[in-house]
Order: C-alpha cells, then sequence, then structure tokens
C-alpha cells in the first residue's frame, strides 16, 4: 500500500517536473526565436540610448600622485544620440569621492595626518568615435554588434560643497556590446585633466605655485572605470528601397 502510494506520488512529481521542463523549453525556444527574427528587420537605427554606469573612481593631484592608489565608489547616468553607426554624441553626469592625506608642516601629505575627502559631480559631453560599424544587421557583415570605441569633449566638475566649478577634457576608451537591438552593455576608461588645481578643498594644495589655469602639469586628474547598461529606443522610420 505505501509502496504504491509512493509510486503515484513520485509519478505525480516526476510528471510535474516534466511539464515544467517542457514549458521553459518552449519559452526559451519562442524568446530566441523572435529575437531572430526581430534580428532580421533590424537595419533601421535606434538613435538614442540612456543608461546607468557604475564602477570605480581614482584622484591623482598634490596629495595622492598615481592613479589608481586610492579608488572609491563612482557612478551616474548617461544619455548618447546616435549619428550613424560610427559616430555618436554623449552626455554623461557622473558622481566621485576622492580622498587624500593631509599636509604636514613641508607641505607634503603625510599618512599620520588623517584624510580629506570632497565630493565631485561631474557633467561632460563627447564625441564617440566606434572601431567598426556598430550594431545587428544579419545580413550585412561589415555591421558588428561588438566594437571598440573611443571618446573627447568637454566637462565641468562641482565640488567643494558646489561652491566650485573647474572646467575638465575627458578622454574615453570602451568596449561596448549589443545582445539586442535595443540592449547596449559596455565598459570604459575615463580620464579627466582639469583646467585647475583646486579639487583638494586644503589650503596647502590648491594652487600651491599660483600656476592655476595655466599649466597643465600643475593641474589636477581624476577618472574612473565603470561598467554599465542603456537602453535604446527612437527608430529611424522604415524606408522602403524599391518604392519610387
Amino acid at each position: 500500500m505505501h509502496s504504491k502510494r509512493h509510486t503515484d506520488i513520485y509519478g505525480k512529481l516526476n510528471s510535474g517536473t516534466g511539464m515544467t521542463l517542457r514549458c521553459v523549453g518552449l519559452a526559451l525556444f519562442l524568446l530566441v526565436s523572435i529575437s531572430e527574427a526581430y534580428g532580421d528587420i533590424t537595419e533601421r537605427l535606434y538613435r538614442m540610448e540612456i543608461g546607468i554606469d557604475g564602477g570605480c573612481g581614482y584622484y591623482a593631484g598634490d596629495a595622492e600622485q598615481y592613479i589608481f592608489s586610492d579608488i572609491r565608489e563612482a557612478y551616474g547616468v548617461a544619455f548618447r544620440y546616435q549619428l550613424d553607426r560610427r559616430w555618436s554624441v554623449r552626455v554623461k553626469g557622473m558622481a566621485q569621492r576622492i580622498t587624500g592625506y593631509n599636509p604636514n608642516s613641508a607641505g607634503r601629505a603625510d599618512t599620520r595626518m588623517g584624510m580629506w575627502t570632497n565630493q565631485l559631480v561631474n557633467f561632460d559631453a563627447v564625441g564617440e568615435f566606434n572601431f567598426f560599424p556598430y550594431g545587428r544587421i544579419r545580413y550585412d557583415r561589415r555591421v558588428n554588434p561588438l566594437t571598440p570605441y573611443m571618446a573627447l569633449g568637454l566637462g565641468v566638475g562641482l565640488h567643494t560643497k558646489w561652491s566650485k566649478v573647474s572646467m575638465y577634457v575627458p578622454f574615453i576608451v570602451g568596449l561596448k556590446w549589443q545582445p539586442h537591438p535595443q540592449v547596449v552593455i559596455h565598459a570604459a576608461w575615463q580620464h579627466n585633466v582639469y583646467f585647475a588645481d583646486n579639487l583638494e578643498t586644503v589650503p596647502e594644495y590648491d594652487n600651491r605655485y599660483g600656476m592655476n589655469g595655466s599649466n597643465l602639469f600643475n593641474c589636477d586628474v581624476t577618472g574612473q572605470l565603470v561598467a554599465g547598461i542603456a537602453f535604446s529606443f527612437l527608430q529611424d522610420k522604415l524606408v522602403c528601397r524599391t518604392c519610387k
């Protein structure tokens, strides 16, 4: 009696598990089929993307001479407008915290003097170039869903409790991948050279030699290593190539 009951229960569980697996398999098959079918008609370019970035940031200046030596969190949002499959324009806002050691009597950073910290919010606009024609077109092998890219532009940083504004030049290199026509995943390194020496908020460090803005070797530097995801929208109108 117990054996028969156990057999019935096992049969029901096995039947239910098999049905679940078949449903999952069917759903995956339909998802892949729809994705493949949709991929056939993606010659139209998605013009806009909006996404989020997150990772780590660094600072180099009077209190710290080397990048990546005091890494802190960095995060932000970005908007990209695709001009074509090679060129785009991107606007981004990024927040990061920078820190360093306070100076001693000689004006040099000293681990015994405690640390200073400053919160930065950067806004920049860059022109972005893809090394390969970028996108998902099944019948054009010149177009690639994976491409390295680089960017250059101009930015402005707000810091010291929003009381100071400093301009900078952002330089970016990265890699982007489009697993779906409306999804973009990327990783990037951004290096910002400021036209100022005032990010530390410490008098001994801020423009100590009176060359603020006149000598690039006297400027502070920040940067970020981030990964992000973006979603595309605003697709180009369908064009009939055989119509006259």
